[in-house]
């Protein structure tokens, strides 16, 4: 950004409608009662004087109907930045009835919070896959100077902004940690942190219009669909064999409680080929996904 002069708000408390309303009414009062007098000069036959009391009545009517364009209406979170002549006066938030200068300008802005759904972006993680990601940001106007003077346009500029953050923002990180191994923070992965992250550089982005980022968090992350169904077999593969080390894991340990309790309660004497043999029965019963067919030992040579 080029070194300029910075906008900053400042309050304006403005006349109260209610009494600038009742001088309103005096004002048609004073007109109508020039009309009848006008009206009554004339009847007599003094056209000068008749004349002068319509005139004067003429423009009275016009300084009243001009006087209307002083009155606005500030309602609950909103807010009225005020311009007279090319100068910025002020900003009136509290709610209400009020009246300025007629050529005094009035652009309303809103001080609610908003939501922007951001629409989906194609863009590269850190390792260069391409990936599908969303963000939804709530901000609201909080320097009503800056958002008005300092940008174009300030709801189009949160949006633009909104996708350089997020665009930016996904090509720090990897989308999890399955290609990149002992990554402390993932897009999949580290969602408090990624949201933390997103919002900081949405602050540090929308400062410059006057807007304060309340939340920003993905909505959507996905693998781009050219890539989505390799990196599912590689998820699913991966899943399998964490899977199978359980399980693997799982029956060594029941094999060596078996043979413990089969030598301490002195249920059968196994010589190390029979302990063998049993333990990898044992291993292909417990690890083995089809039903087991038993098979019966018939005599010392055989089973």
């Amino acid at each position: 950004m080029s070194d300029r002069p910075v906008s900053q708000e400042k309050s304006l408390d403005p006349l109260g409608g209610w009494p600038m309303l009742g001088m309103q009414a005096l004002l048609f009062l004073g007109v109508i009662a020039l009309f009848a007098l006008g009206g009554g000069q004339l009847d007599h036959g003094d056209r000068a004087v008749g004349a002068t009391f319509m005139i004067s009545a003429v423009l009275m009517l016009v300084i009243s109907l001009f006087h209307l364009n002083g009155f606005f209406i500030v309602d609950p979170n909103q807010a009225r930045v005020l311009v007279l002549f090319g100068r910025y006066r002020g900003t009136v938030r509290q709610d209400g009835f009020f009246w300025t200068n007629p050529f005094t300008s009035k652009r309303k802005l809103s001080l609610r919070a908003h939501n922007l759904d951001g629409s989906k972006l194609k863009v590269n993680d850190l390792l260069g896959n391409p990936i599908e990601i969303s963000a939804v940001v709530v901000w609201r106007v909080q320097d009503t100077a800056r958002a008005s003077f300092d940008v174009e346009d300030y709801e189009e500029y949160v949006h633009v902004q909104s996708e350089a953050a997020l665009r930016h923002m996904a090509t720090k990180y990897p989308y999890d940690d399955l290609q990149a191994e002992g990554a402390e923070i993932t897009l999949r992965g580290s969602t408090d942190e990624v949201a933390e992250e997103l919002e900081k550089e949405l602050t540090g982005r929308l400062k410059e219009a006057g807007i304060e980022v309340i939340e920003a968090r993905l909505n959507h992350l996905a693998y781009a669909q050219e890539i989505a169904s390799a990196m599912l077999q590689r998820q699913q593969a991966g899943a399998i064999i964490a899977a199978r080390a359980l399980i693997v894991e799982g029956a060594v340990s029941m094999v060596e409680d078996a043979l413990d309790q089969l030598a301490r309660k002195n249920v059968v004497t196994l010589d190390e080929d029979r302990k063998a043999m049993l333990v990898g029965n044992l291993l292909v019963v417990l690890c083995g996904q089809e039903s087991v067919k038993p098979m019966l030992n018939t005599g010392p040579g055989g089973m």
